[in-house]
């Protein structure tokens, strides 16, 4: 019988004042407002990778890739995303699928899935799936980006 895990991950990333600030999402630079944040702040690789590092019991991505390292300033998220499947792979994991949800108002994201989904799968090493949510108008949630994801793994 095959071992399977499962690992959930969350992210959220207040909207910036900084002009300079891009927001990226799975990998993706979109027009507008950037989120506030230690690395590229994209919550979606964040997301994905804290599912992923749960599902094979590494930790999570704060314990990985503290926000107190002046080397992760401005860091790709989808580096990260790497670095954490090289682990899973290294402890004999095998990424089945990740899915993620985003939760956003602004921008619209359904132009960009499919180029997120496959830098995020690039990244993972295995499929990801990446789905978008309004606000529906609750105010605490429109003050940034929220991201949800869930990994399966398999052991190799």
């Amino acid at each position: 019988m095959t071992d399977f895990r499962v690992g959930q991950g969350f992210d959220v990333h207040p909207w910036s004042d900084d002009p300079e600030r891009r927001l990226v999402l799975g990998g993706v630079t979109f027009e507008g407002p950037g989120l506030t944040g230690h690395s590229d702040a994209d919550v979606a690789a964040h997301a994905c990778t804290d599912a992923l590092l749960g599902a094979a019991g590494l930790g999570d991505i704060g314990q990985l890739f503290p926000d107190t390292d002046p080397a992760l300033a401005g860091a790709d998220s989808l580096a990260l995303l790497t670095e954490a499947a090289r682990r899973a792979a290294d402890a004999g994991w095998v990424v089945v699928n990740i899915d993620c949800t985003l939760i956003l108002d602004a921008p619209k994201i359904g132009p960009h899935k499919t180029e997120m989904m496959q830098r995020l799968s690039a990244a993972a090493g295995g499929p990801v799936t990446v789905k978008g949510k309004r606000t529906e108008g609750v105010a605490g949630l429109a003050g940034g980006v929220q991201g949800h994801a869930v990994a399966l793994v398999r052991a190799r």
